[in-house]
């Protein structure tokens, strides 16, 4: 028996210890890696705009008109979907969905890619990331 084999044998709890923060370290890689593809740091946010990215706001229009990103469109959460007429006319756009936390806009896009839209991004940490960068709101 080789001595790893042995090692193993003799310290049981330490080698299940030792593969349950394995596969911890390998699922919390899987969905950081997943959630990375779907999310946009403000930065990056900001070159998609300038680009012409098209910005969907799903909070409240209350919450919307405290302030938003310069030509956001509001389009609440329970609405976002393909058969809505805005996004429809934008599917081959680049879509990036905002909320206050990126929670809410990280399910708009998610429901989005599912509908067939391939270039739709969350803005990670929403407006309250947006914010901590010192980044423009108009009201």
């Amino acid at each position: 028996m080789g001595p790893l084999a042995e090692h193993v044998v003799n310290h049981p709890f330490l080698a299940a210890g030792f593969v349950a923060l394995l596969v911890a370290v390998v699922v919390f890689e899987v969905r950081a890696r997943a959630h990375g593809k779907v999310q946009l740091k403000p930065a990056d946010a900001v070159r998609l705009i300038n680009d012409g990215a098209f910005v969907i706001d799903v909070r409240s229009p209350d919450r919307f008109r405290q302030g938003h990103i310069v030509n956001a469109r509001n389009i609440e959460l329970g609405q976002v979907g393909p058969d809505h007429p805005t996004l429809k006319k934008q599917k081959d756009k680049v879509l990036i969905a905002v909320c206050d936390n990126g929670l809410n806009s990280g399910r708009a896009a998610a429901q989005l890619r599912k509908a067939g839209f391939e270039k739709v991004f969350s803005l990670k940490g929403g407006l309250d990331g947006w914010r901590a960068e010192n980044l423009p709101l108009v009201k």
